[in-house]
Order: structure tokens, then C-alpha cells, then sequence
């Protein structure tokens, strides 16, 4: 049996049965998440054997009646329980996933799966097509604290502790605070030329704040001497999983950068309230970049984030293709071929912008 979820209830109680779900598969995130014209759903199927649950995004494909579907920013996939002691049938789940799809007239899916979720690969391996274009970092709470220190670089360690001398931290709530975070992270987006999806205005801030189904923790952190806010820093939890989301940081403290002295905090404090795992997630575009080097300084743990990419429809996702790419040329036609779904990529985009 299969069949979509979208009310609220429903879709709280189903994710709660799993106890890998994570904050990104959550009614709360998805609905704070969702853009303009994206329609959360949640997919549940059901047999003798296994039971699972696939969060998306449905959009409508302009100018046709076919739609497509994304998942969050963030890390989901499918939910299967028992999975990860059973072993998975993807055929049967493929064969009702299908007729699903068709019969909703979607064409392709595109999703950003966990990491910590090894079962996911299996579950959709007779579906489309998986790659894995980088890394995340994590850093494994269920070692004992001096164990997980041991993998920091000698740099970050002395620059923690050089924090730790001059800011204060602490965790916020008002909605004072709140705009002083939102106001610090808009700076630094605009400041390191962040993609337009990296912008999010304080609805979404204020909605993610008032969630009830997932637990979170905004920090900032103070210059002792002028009190001044330096940083700060959101975090997100559920179950045994802790996700470094955003952060921020006022220019003037980009030397000592004080969120490193946050994550320290947080990893402390999620060691001590028994959590198991600290993603601190990966480099911009999923590259081994500046950002993924900094993350790569608290853990040597890293993990493939994969992306799956499955198409329901060839003939409308072919006609749909070359539609879309019937004003460019051969060799423009080749440079967009990595990008998926083919006819939603931006034509003057370059390989860099992907």
C-alpha cells in the first residue's frame, strides 16, 4: 500500500516511528523550507515486510501539466524500518513508487540523502541513478570527550582556547537576538557573494525558531570587552543527530573567527545530553573548499553525501530537455549534461554556478 501524506498530524506521527529520521524529515522543516511554488508531501509505503517513508517537494514544470519533485536543503531520503537489520526489497517498492508517480504525472525526482542512513543507497538502487559529489564531516559524540579532541588540528585547539578568553556564549531566544542573528548572517552571505538560495528572510527564521518537532539551539557569541556580538550560530536536532545549519560572523572578528569557539560548545554540551553524531556537513557546492577544510580541523570523519537522481518518465524528460536546450549549441548542450533534472538548469549558468 502506498499513499501521500500531507497533513500535518499524520505526517509527525509517521516520521516519529522511525528513529533514524532526522530534523529534515520533519513536517516543521519542510514547511519552513519549502519554496514558492514547492508542495511538501510525505510518501508512505507498507507491506508484510518493511515500511517506509519518503519525504519531497512537488513543483509544477512551467508551461506543461507534469511536475517534478526535490527534497529540502539539507539531508532526507527515504525512512525504512528495519532496514537497517532486514535486508531491503526495492522492487516491490519501486513497482508501487512508480505507478504513484505516473498517475500524479510526475517525471523525475531529485533528492540530497543522508549520510548517516546507509540503507538508502540499497533501497533505491534499482531506481535511477546515485552519485556522489562530496564529502560531509561529522564527528562521532559516542567517543569519549579527550578521544574526540584528538582528531582536531593543532592549530584549531590553540584558537579555541584563545576564544574562549575573549567571548562569552551564549544561547538565545528573544526576538531581539533573533533579528541580530538574522542581520549578522545576511552580511556574511552578502559579504562571501552567497548564491541567492543561501538568503532566507526572518519569516523563516522566526517559523524554524517556533518549531515543536525539532529541538534547536541559536548561540552568539559576545567580545568580553565591548559585549559587542562577534558570531553566532544555529543548530538542529533530533534523535541522536546534531546538524551545524547556519552561522554568522561580523567581519571585524574574521581572524579569530569565534564559531569555532560555538561548535566546541555545542559538541560539549551534545556529548554530555547523549547524542551520537555532530554533522558539521560539507564546502560550498559540495567542493573540498576553504569551508570543508575549516569543518575537516575538528574530525578526519567524513562520509559521501549522495545525490539521487531518478528519471520516471524518459520520453517527457527527453522532450522536456530538448525543448529547453533548442537555443543553444552542441557544445553548450554538452557543458549542462551534469545538471539534473536537464531542463530546469539556468542556461547562462557556468559549471562553477552548478
Amino acid at each position: 500500500m502506498i499513499k501521500i501524506i500531507k497533513d500535518k498530524d499524520s505526517w509527525n506521527e509517521i516520521i516519529s516511528s522511525f528513529k533514524d529520521a532526522d530534523v529534515y524529515h520533519t513536517y516543521d522543516y519542510h514547511h519552513v523550507s519549502k519554496g514558492k511554488d514547492e508542495f511538501p508531501v510525505l510518501i508512505q509505503y507498507i507491506d508484510q515486510e518493511q515500511v517506509i517513508a519518503l519525504p519531497l517537494l512537488i513543483r509544477n514544470i512551467e508551461g506543461t501539466n507534469f511536475k517534478d519533485a526535490t527534497s529540502v536543503y539539507g539531508y532526507s531520503g527515504p525512512l525504512c524500518r528495519d532496514c537497517g537489520v532486514k535486508k531491503a526489497n526495492p522492487s516491490k517498492f519501486k513497482e508501487e513508487l512508480d505507478a504513484l508517480f505516473i498517475k500524479n504525472n510526475i517525471v523525475s525526482i531529485f533528492s540530497r540523502l543522508h549520510p548517516f542512513i546507509s540503507y538508502q543507497t540499497e533501497l533505491l538502487s534499482k531506481m535511477g541513478e546515485i552519485v556522489s559529489p562530496g564529502k560531509v564531516v561529522s564527528i562521532n559524540l559516542d567517543l569519549p570527550d579527550e578521544e574526540q579532541q584528538q582528531y582536531y588540528n593543532r592549530r584549531l585547539r590553540t584558537y579555541i582556547n584563545k576564544c574562549r578568553r575573549t567571548y562569552d556564549v551564549k544561547e538565545v531566544h528573544t526576538e531581539s537576538e533573533i533579528m541580530a542573528f538574522i542581520e549578522m548572517y545576511t552580511e556574511t552571505m552578502k559579504r562571501v557573494n552567497a548564491k541567492e538560495k543561501y538568503f532566507f528572510d526572518k519569516e523563516y527564521f522566526f517559523n524554524f525558531m517556533k518549531s515543536d518537532f525539532f529541538d534547536k539551539k541559536l548561540l552568539l557569541a559576545f567580545d568580553k570587552e565591548s559585549n559587542e556580538i562577534a558570531a553566532g550560530a544555529l543548530f538542529i536536532m533530533k534523535n541522536q543527530m546534531v546538524n551545524y545549519h547556519l552561522s554568522g560572523l561580523k567581519e571585524d572578528y574574521l581572524k579569530l573567527n569565534p564559531i569555532k569557539l560555538l561548535l566546541e560548545v555545542v559538541r560539549e554540551e551534545s556529548t554530555r545530553d547523549g547524542y551520537s553524531f555532530f554533522n558539521l556537513g560539507g564546502g560550498v557546492g559540495n567542493k573540498e573548499d576553504s569551508l570543508f577544510r575549516f569543518k575537516a580541523g575538528y574530525s578526519k570523519d567524513v562520509k559521501d553525501f549522495n545525490l539521487w537522481r531518478y528519471v520516471v518518465n524518459q520520453e517527457i524528460y527527453d522532450e522536456l530537455a530538448v525543448n529547453h536546450l533548442k537555443n543553444t549549441n552542441a557544445e553548450q548542450a554538452t557543458h549542462y549534461r551534469e545538471f539534473f533534472p536537464l531542463y530546469r538548469v539556468e542556461l547562462a549558468q557556468t559549471e562553477d554556478d552548478r
